[in-house]
């Protein structure tokens, strides 16, 4: 009887963690729904210069991402609400990234403003004026300096299946919800690219 009374309230108790877990990975889930059609729009942008950015089935909530602002502050992407961004890792050590940053730049003279901003995260964790010095020598001069020396940033988008390899980009909306990503380089001040972010600005 004893038994049979225990295992009843396991039963409960575990039919109610699932339940709450269950119900949270829903919130999450529903979380970034809004965002869904746009992100499925943009599927017909991502040709030619951008034709290897991904589009979600199911955008993922990245708000809680954190760095560090050019001030040395932690942030997270929520700090940007209101504002459409490019997030792209990147590192002195990563021949493509360093290839990517003047392209990058170019993009965040055109189109950063109120509304857009290419947000470009180092992850350098030696040595930490190179990448500032390799900025500067490039002539980068429209770019934040946002970086991570901790490589945390990798770590949690890794976990969440978006930082496979360097660089990692994310085209970001202005709810902090995913609109498409990128494992890899892409001519970032091309045409196409930036018909792309305009189409995810609604310009």
């Amino acid at each position: 009887m004893k038994r049979t009374v225990r295992n009843l309230l396991l039963s409960i108790l575990c039919i109610g963690l699932y339940g709450m877990s269950h119900g949270s990975s829903n919130a999450q889930a529903n979380s970034c729904s809004a965002s869904k059609p746009l992100a499925t729009s943009l599927g017909a942008f991502t040709k030619g210069e951008v034709a290897a950015v991904q589009t979600p089935d199911q955008p993922k909530d990245f708000s809680s991402i954190a760095f560090k602002n050019p001030e040395g502050n932690t942030i997270t992407i929520a700090d940007f609400k209101g504002k459409t961004i490019l997030l792209n890792l990147w590192a002195t050590w990563c021949a493509p990234c360093r290839k990517e940053m003047p392209a990058l730049d170019k993009l965040q003279a055109e189109l950063g403003g109120a509304d857009f901003e290419v947000v470009a995260i180092n992850i350098d964790q030696r040595n930490l004026e190179k990448p500032k010095a390799f900025l500067q020598d490039i002539g980068v001069s429209k770019l934040g300096y946002y970086h991570d020396p901790s490589a945390k940033i990798f770590q949690s988008l890794r976990a969440m299946d978006r930082a496979l390899g360097m660089p990692t980009t994310l085209l970001i909306d202005k709810n902090g919800c995913e609109l498409g990503y990128l494992a890899g380089p892409a001519e970032w001040a091309s045409e196409d690219a930036v018909k792309l972010v305009r189409a995810a600005l609604g310009r």
